[in-house]
């Protein structure tokens, strides 16, 4: 197979100014504590979100104030350790179960929700993708070398892209990006792309990322930042035009989502008074 060479981005970044506080779009009801993900699929009208590790495998559809309208519970699975949620030009909902702390986990997959399942109170998994890193040999590995945490990722012309969360003893900043096929089947994901974002674990972590609906836009977030490339070629998405963005916040922000094309959502999980909220970023 020939290995298409790739670039470590060290680009230079243009801040772009930001409101000192996120506007608030509504509170989260309180059984949602830990929403890990954000999604609002095309011609759907509803926001859809998920929670994390140890929580239900359970999928809630939100309207604009905020009210569950719809809670789908996957059949046949556990929730491992759901991260994020995509979905593709029909209204196929993705979840990524990636989510992998200690950098052990040897079950790492994507499950596709049909679009006409999400009316219902429970559906089946209508496909199971199945991936593994070719570069990890080791579960987990040295602290020095856990590079394979995920908790973001999209759907790109059939295809995925995730972003790793890096948890290595000597973090600084590097998010590694793979892409994987989207089909059934235990699947090498290629790696393609890499990104340093600064080397403050608290502050630059990849928490979540979503493309925009035209494709243009592919959006990184962090607990403080986010980053936004365009004018990129097919799927060169990290040699395109960069900016920071600073949200001027430190709540635990798990989920981003393309409301359209210039306007994302963001989630936080809630802890004590503070988070547990989505929050409307124009861009």
């Amino acid at each position: 197979m020939k290995i298409r060479p790739f670039l470590v981005s060290i680009l230079l970044y243009s801040c772009v100014d930001t409101p000192k506080t996120l506007p608030v779009v509504f509170y989260f009801p309180h059984n949602l504590k830990e929403v890990s993900a954000v999604e609002v699929p095309e011609k759907s009208g509803l926001i859809w979100v998920c929670e994390d590790s140890g929580n239900k495998p359970e999928l809630y559809a939100l309207d604009a104030e905020g009210k569950i309208v719809n809670t789908v519970t996957i059949k046949n699975t556990d929730n491992n350790d759901w991260e994020d949620l995509t979905s593709d030009q029909d209204g196929n909902l993705y979840i990524g179960d990636f989510g992998n702390n200690d950098n052990n986990r040897e079950n790492l997959a994507i499950y596709e929700i049909s679009a006409s399942d999400l009316t219902k109170s429970d559906a089946a998994i209508a496909k199971k993708i199945e991936f593994y890193y070719p570069e990890q040999k080791d579960f987990p590995p040295k602290k020095s070398q856990r590079f394979y945490d995920c908790e973001a990722f999209f759907y790109y012309k059939d295809n995925f892209y995730l972003f790793t969360k890096n948890r290595s003893s000597k973090f600084d900043g590097t998010t590694m990006l793979y892409k994987v096929a989207n089909k059934t089947g235990h699947n090498p994901a290629q790696l393609i792309g890499k990104f340093k974002t600064c080397d403050e674990f608290r502050k630059c972590a990849i928490t979540s990322a979503d493309i925009s609906p035209d494709g243009k836009i592919v959006i990184l977030l962090s607990c403080a930042k986010a980053w936004l490339f365009e004018n990129y070629k097919n799927d060169d998405f990290l040699n395109g035009k960069v900016r920071e963005i600073d949200l001027q916040d430190y709540t635990q922000k798990e989920g981003i989502g393309f409301l359209n094309n210039s306007e994302v959502y963001i989630s936080d999980e809630r802890e004590k008074k503070i988070g547990g909220k989505l929050y409307k970023l124009k861009l």
